[in-house]
């Protein structure tokens, strides 16, 4: 994983104008979101917003303290570490020539992708792992044809301790 990069998940209130308040304090302080997610938990009144970023370990220190201010955020956790579970969903639409179907078939099942739509010139194939399986499987595609990519954040939780 890079050094310098930062995931932090939160527990809002769920209303209008919270993720708008996360994102622009991004942006005030100079700040880059590398990816953002957020959707409402079990607790409908709750959502999860997950938050990857690049920052120096000063910089990523301040930017808590300052989340933690914001109205509207009940809970803030560093989720960088190997203590939590991180997953992230692309979908990705690539060429497949009638001779490298099987190829493009082998290649998803190495990466327990699915082909979740096959096209005469295109499958979309759809993957679910660690950043690192999601590179790679996007690098293996890359020289059949990638024509589109779609792709989540990262999404996080800690382990529950036993």
């Amino acid at each position: 994983m890079d050094a310098d990069r930062h995931i932090i998940t939160m527990l809002v209130e769920n209303e209008p104008g919270v993720t708008a308040r996360v994102s622009g304090l991004f942006a005030s302080r100079g700040y880059n979101i590398e990816t953002i997610c957020g959707a409402p938990t079990a607790n409908p009144t709750m959502s999860r917003i997950t938050i990857a970023t690049h920052a120096n370990p000063e910089q990523f220190e301040h930017i808590l303290k300052q989340v933690r201010r914001l109205i509207n955020v009940i809970k803030v956790r560093d989720m960088t570490g190997e203590e939590a579970v991180k997953r992230e969903m692309a979908m990705i639409c690539v060429r497949a020539r009638a001779d490298q179907r099987a190829e493009i078939q082998r290649i998803a099942a190495n990466f327990r992708a699915k082909i979740v739509d096959t096209g005469k010139s295109h499958y979309i194939l759809e993957v679910t792992g660690r950043k690192e399986k999601v590179d790679a499987l996007i690098r293996v595609l890359e020289p059949m044809g990638i024509k589109k990519l779609a792709r989540s954040g990262v999404l996080a939780l800690y382990r529950e301790s036993e």
